[in-house]
């Protein structure tokens, strides 16, 4: 059922000074972070400033991403809407564009009903021969899919197989494994929780790490899952700090800056995202440092 297992990177989208796309250097990261131990690549999420483009942006990115993959990871597609006939759109879309999996958001500003949510994610589901991870991050929606609804969905919508959960609470992710009874997998949303959730029974994280720490990111997972608890513990508190100057602003504004002091052009974001505070953007390159992580002299 698990379409990975271990660490997907929730990937940037690197631009030009003009705002467009640059599709160099986001082939420089994908190679990157597969030539160091990520599981796959999830193309047009949060993180990839997906709300930002226009349909055919978001469309050709995903293909792009595929051709650069080459089928040695897995790409995810992030599809989602408030709209649940964009969603669908988008969705068969990547499908045809050769994604491996979705990743489909609960739809934001709308707020729907927990009904409203089963009916949206069915639809969704049903309109593609796909692999679907439900997103359910509350902060940036307005709305938690319930541990009941994420169950029933997942028992009954056959291809409804893992929820990327950032609700930050480690409660409600064990209620979902509790209630889905085996039916789902469940990926940290939140990179400060990956070893409480893959503990929990979770197959890993969908990752703003791993873009700057990919090998022990993916390790932080495996070594917990081969049984090296102490191993994958100490890696999950080596990086609090680091996790903390990552999300000191709102992603992906630190990350972005991250890349960009590790020389991978990452270019600015897409308004209404501005530049990195110079004061935080100095404790993240500090971090960046103290952590052993070689960053470009600027």
């Amino acid at each position: 059922m698990s379409i990975f297992t271990g660490a997907g990177v929730a990937l940037i989208t690197p631009m030009h000074e003009d705002g467009s796309i640059n599709y160099d250097a986001m082939e420089k990261i994908v190679d990157y972070q597969i030539e160091n131990g990520t599981d796959a690549i999830i193309v047009c999420g949060t993180t990839g400033e997906a709300s930002t483009m226009s349909h055919q942006e978001h469309l050709d990115t995903i293909k792009a991403c595929v051709d650069m993959t080459r089928k040695r990871v897995p790409v995810i597609a992030g599809t989602g809407s408030n709209c649940t006939q964009t969603a669908v759109y988008l969705s068969k879309e990547a499908q045809q564009a050769g994604a491996d999996g979705l990743l489909v958001v609960s739809p934001y500003y709308n707020k729907a009903t927990q009904k409203g949510l089963k009916a949206h994610f069915t639809q969704v589901a049903a309109s593609v021969d796909l692999p679907v991870i439900l997103y359910n991050i509350k902060g940036r929606t307005g709305v938690n899919i319930e541990p009941a609804t994420i169950a029933e969905l997942a028992k009954e919508v056959d291809n409804i197989v893992a929820v990327k959960e950032a609700s930050g609470d480690i409660s409600q992710v064990a209620k979902i494994l509790a209630l889905a009874e085996g039916k789902i997998d469940v990926y940290s949303g939140n990179d400060d929780q990956i070893v409480p959730i893959t503990a929990l029974g979770g197959k890993g994280v969908i990752s703003v790490l791993s873009h700057v720490a990919p090998r022990d990111t993916h390790d932080m997972v495996m070594k917990l899952l081969e049984g090296d608890v102490q191993a994958s513990a100490a890696l999950q508190l080596k990086y609090i700090p680091l996790i903390e100057k990552l999300f000191c602003e709102v992603n992906p504004i630190p990350v972005k800056t991250a890349m960009d002091l590790m020389g991978f052009q990452a270019g600015p974001l897409r308004m209404p995202l501005t530049k990195m505070e110079p004061e935080h953007k100095k404790a993240l390159r500090q971090e960046m440092i103290n952590i052993g992580i070689k960053v470009v002299d600027e």
